[in-house]
């Protein structure tokens, strides 16, 4: 059968399919900015109208058997085709994993993320299975093939990250992985190692592979934007600045609190009322047992407690429960409570954790944190003063996610085997934070976020689940489903 014969034994409703996929494949073409892709156009040509390829020879089978196979194949194909499609360029769901946004999204809530807030991210990792970020459920192992690897490019989308705005994202310092101890990321391992990260390389038993993995595939994590780049952060006794002006909490931000009681023990269901979730205020004993977490201060030193703001009734500090996290609401509701004496909010002191820059000692705690700026696409730094610090907070920035070869030697910059003696950055950066400040690892741990490691905004919670709960005993939170996960 000729061309011209195929052609005119077209029918309407064929011209009709052709049509539609040919302007909506147009429309994706002008937006991805890619004229290659308009040669698809002839593949749904085919498809449709011509039929040079059988793309259907399976249904002309006399084999029932192998008929139902096949459509099945087909359903499967076309599924994963349209999945991938969707999450790469319009939206992906998510599931929050940990408690460092509470009270804004939950543990269990499951999220929409829109890619369309700020534009999708043509793929990096093109090879790789769908629904899967970086391992293959069931059988394990990387769920992609590491090349090719694309250079990062935006779609355009409806805005820009802002102030406030929750954020999903790669996690930046997911780079490089011990398979072993995935919770914690590796330049914290290399901190906390006595011989950095070789020790971490050489003690495959402990740690396991130490494997790379590209800006995509990396963990998906969730925080809110504090900082924007060009900015300078600070933080002062709790409260956030940027370029010195102060930025008010989150409305449901949450510090750690201590709880002193007449001696009374809290029921659960005080606890549950205010939103508490039970790893909170529940232990275990040595019997795997739950118990309350409280200090009996029957025998405490009268002089350690009164220093600690603690306040005596009838003769006894009765009992401190903590630390948990609470809103500022919270802690009013859970003062107004008779046999409550005092809440004090948990101070961290200098040298109790590693913050960032992790290389560099700051003195800088959770809670006094900075000043820090950030970089912004086409700022430049200059290697003339305080070059320790500077090298110690943007050689990551640098070398990791700018992809130059970095030295410092004898107090001297070399990029790309040249001395430097200024940088001009190729990206914007971001630093992000969790609503419960005092239990949230965030950029004040492992620095700032890549524009090119921004997945999208979350939405809407489509489902909630409480994990204190049981399924017919209020496991789903009814109230939440369907709400916007933007605030």
């Amino acid at each position: 059968m000729t061309l011209k014969e195929r052609i005119s034994k077209a029918t309407r409703g064929q011209w009709i399919g052709f049509a539609a996929w040919s302007l909506l494949w147009t429309l994706f073409s002008i937006w991805y900015g890619s004229a290659w892709l308009l040669l698809l156009i002839i593949l749904f040509f085919d498809i449709y109208i011509t039929k040079y390829v059988p793309w259907t020879f399976w249904k002309k089978s006399k084999n029932s058997a192998f008929r139902k196979v096949m459509e099945w194949v087909d359903a499967i194909i076309f599924a994963l085709v349209a999945v991938y499609f969707i999450n790469t360029f319009f939206f992906q769901n998510y599931q929050i994993p940990s408690s460092s946004l509470e009270k804004s999204l939950l543990v269990g809530d499951f999220l929409a993320v829109s890619k369309l807030s700020y534009g999708p991210r043509a793929p990096m990792t093109p090879l790789s299975f769908p629904l899967a970020q970086h391992t293959m459920p069931v059988v394990g192992g990387k769920s992609y093939i590491e090349k090719p690897q694309w250079k990062y490019r935006r779609l355009k989308g409806f805005g820009n990250v802002q102030r406030n705005d929750i954020v999903v994202f790669n996690f930046p310092a997911g780079d490089t992985v011990a398979l072993n101890m995935q919770a914690v990321d590796f330049y914290t391992l290399a901190k906390y190692n006595p011989n950095g990260s070789a020790g971490i390389r050489a003690d495959k038993r402990t740690y396991g592979e130490v494997i790379w993995r590209p800006v995509d595939r990396r963990e998906n994590y969730v925080k809110r934007c504090i900082g924007l780049p060009g900015e300078t952060i600070q933080m002062k006794n709790d409260t956030v600045y940027i370029d010195g002006k102060i930025v008010p909490h989150a409305k449901m931000a949450q510090h750690n609190y201590y709880i002193q009681t007449d001696g009374t023990v809290i029921a659960s269901s005080v606890f549950e009322d205010l939103g508490i979730s039970k790893s909170d205020y529940l232990g275990v004993d040595n019997f795997g047992q739950p118990v309350p977490k409280y200090q009996d201060l029957t025998n405490v030193d009268s002089l350690s407690a009164v220093q600690l703001g603690l306040k005596q009734h009838n003769g006894s500090f009765g009992k401190l429960y903590g630390p948990m996290p609470m809103t500022d609401e919270m802690v009013e509701k859970m003062k107004a409570k008779p046999f409550v004496l005092v809440i004090i909010k948990e101070k961290e002191q200098p040298g109790a954790g590693y913050y960032y820059p992790l290389d560099y000692e700051t003195g800088w705690t959770r809670d006094t944190y900075g000043p820090l700026w950030i970089p912004k696409k086409g700022a430049t730094i200059t290697f003339d003063k305080d070059v320790d610090f500077k090298v110690a907070a943007y050689e990551r920035c640098i070398k990791n996610y700018e992809g130059n070869d970095f030295a410092y030697r004898n107090g001297k910059v070399y990029i790309n085997g040249q001395q430097a003696d200024s940088y001009t950055f190729a990206m914007d950066y971001y630093f992000m934070m969790g609503d419960n400040r005092h239990n949230s690892a965030d950029s004040r741990v492992w620095g700032f976020v890549p524009e090119d490691h921004i997945v999208g905004q979350p939405i809407l919670i489509w489902l909630s689940l409480d994990k204190d709960k049981e399924w017919f005993h209020g496991k789903i939170r009814w109230k939440r489903l369907f709400r916007s996960a933007k605030r």
